[in-house]
């Protein structure tokens, strides 16, 4: 069996935090380290660690990364202004947790992509 990963940890409530928002495919919570105002991971309940592990049966999942970035970004009241959405796929991208996730970024101007 391999080792669960952060998110999974969370997800089962063996690491303390709050989950924010969760259904049958993704759950999301406030990122610890945030790099803005609002920073939320919104994370797939299934394992996958990387974008370069997605297959054709992920999709649904995948869309509905996008449908509750909006969801939680009209809650957190970004639609008027905008917000930034980042998925990072291994090292050279920065992923820290080999778990597909992705950050909801907003509630200031962003600068620059890198």
């Amino acid at each position: 069996m391999a080792e669960k990963t952060l998110f999974q940890q969370i997800y089962d409530g063996e690491v303390a935090s709050t989950i924010i928002y969760k259904d049958d495919l993704v759950f999301a919570i406030d990122d610890i380290y945030p790099e803005a105002p609002v920073h939320i991971l919104i994370i797939p309940i299934e394992a996958i660690a990387t974008v370069a592990d997605v297959e054709v049966r992920h999709e649904a999942i995948l869309g509905r990364l996008f449908t509750v970035a909006r969801r939680l970004a009209e809650e957190r009241e970004l639609s008027h202004n905008g917000y930034r959405l980042v998925v990072n796929c291994k090292a050279h991208a920065g992923q820290e947790v080999y778990h597909v996730h992705m950050h909801l970024l907003g509630g200031k101007k962003l600068g620059g992509m890198v």
